[in-house]
């Protein structure tokens, strides 16, 4: 296969930031059609990104018209489920930015399309491909950790609510830090863990910061009426084979203890954790350790020629999987799932209730 012919619909900051430059720099894909409702912000990328003879459009539809292999759906949360499943069903592979869906009817539609179709569909969860987890990942499947049982899935900040886009709005969203960021923390959980069975949730969501003024924010102070998604949420997992899962996600919280992306495991052998780089417990010898390997040095080359940056390792794996030379990593499966739990968790909160799965 010659390289690879892609179009990215929804030129903001995603498509910018992460996938464009990767993509770029990886060097055997041409990016040629760019999709925004914005004109001008696809034009932009384009210059910047595409293929000397890259089409701009304001409709997806227009794109998904042309010969393209794949297509990158990097839009605003409550629409990726259909474009997602019109992009499948014109016959392209489908790189689809976290969360799969804005809920679990719509992230179905989505699996159904790609099973029908025979086409890949993938999440952009790319903390599974970053050094420390690609490690520990390595660890769990040797047996290191035993049976993992219990778990926190991490995704705190003390001030960092997005001030830019849509992520204040709960319509285009479908919700704040829990479907923003505690989406990341979970599905690298689960990854780990290896257990895509859950059994009930139980969670809460708070509105106690979202109307302060001089905030100290990362990115400048949020605009009160706007601000109509919650900025933290709490969830309390069980899984059908009676682990726990704890998670947190907030984008404004007064702790110390901020963490994103990371998870928490124990098993029957070992525990870890991301606290200080990557931390591996246990017991040898009759005595208690704590192994912190070097991730600096002597780093594993996950693909020939190229370091293990994990945004480049993102797009490779999704790349050779296009060309049948590898598996992808994040399935729609298990993304699916991730989508399940965070509706859970957002429905206990509102019914002050558990949700059971069916």
């Amino acid at each position: 296969m010659d390289s690879l012919k892609l179009g990215i619909i929804g030129c903001g900051g995603i498509a910018n930031n992460k996938h464009l430059p990767s993509i770029k720099k990886l060097g055997k894909a041409q990016v040629t059609a760019f999709c925004d409702i914005i004109p001008e912000r696809a034009q932009k990328a384009a210059e910047e990104f595409g293929a000397s003879d890259a089409k701009v459009f304001e409709d997806y539809r227009d794109l998904l018209k042309l010969d393209l292999d794949a297509v990158y759906v990097c839009t605003p949360n409550r629409s990726h489920s259909f474009i997602t499943v019109d992009a499948l069903r014109s016959g392209k592979h489908v790189m689809c930015e976290k969360p799969m869906a804005i809920n679990s009817e719509e992230a179905h539609k989505m699996l159904s399309a790609a099973r029908q179709t025979g086409k890949l569909l993938t999440i952009g969860y790319q903390s599974r491909y970053r050094a420390d987890s690609q490690y520990l990942k390595r660890a769990i499947q040797a047996g290191e950790l035993g049976e993992i049982y219990f778990a926190r899935a991490n995704a705190v900040r003390r001030r960092a609510v997005p001030t830019w886009g849509v992520f204040l709005n709960e319509h285009e969203q479908g919700g704040g830090p829990l479907i923003d960021i505690g989406t990341h923390a979970l599905d690298l959980t689960l990854w780990m863990m290896n257990n895509y069975k859950p059994r009930y949730a139980a969670g809460t969501t708070y509105h106690k910061l979202n109307k302060d003024r001089d905030t100290a924010n990362a990115w400048g102070d949020w605009d009160v009426d706007k601000f109509t998604v919650e900025d933290s949420a709490f969830g309390f997992v069980v899984m059908e084979n009676g682990a726990t899962i704890m998670l947190s996600a907030s984008w404004a919280l007064n702790t110390l203890d901020v963490e994103e992306a990371t998870a928490t495991l124990s098993g029957t052998k070992g525990g870890a954790d991301f606290h200080d780089g990557l931390r591996i417990n246990g017991v040898k010898h009759g005595r208690q350790f704590v192994e912190k390997p070097d991730l600096k040095s002597g780093a594993v080359a996950f693909f020939e020629g190229k370091a293990s940056d994990p945004q480049m390792l993102e797009q490779h794996t999704f790349h050779a999987a296009i060309r049948g030379k590898g598996d992808l990593c994040v399935l729609p499966e298990q993304a699916l799932v991730v989508t399940r739990i965070l509706e859970a968790i957002y429905k206990s909160a509102a019914s002050g209730q558990p949700y059971y799965f069916d």
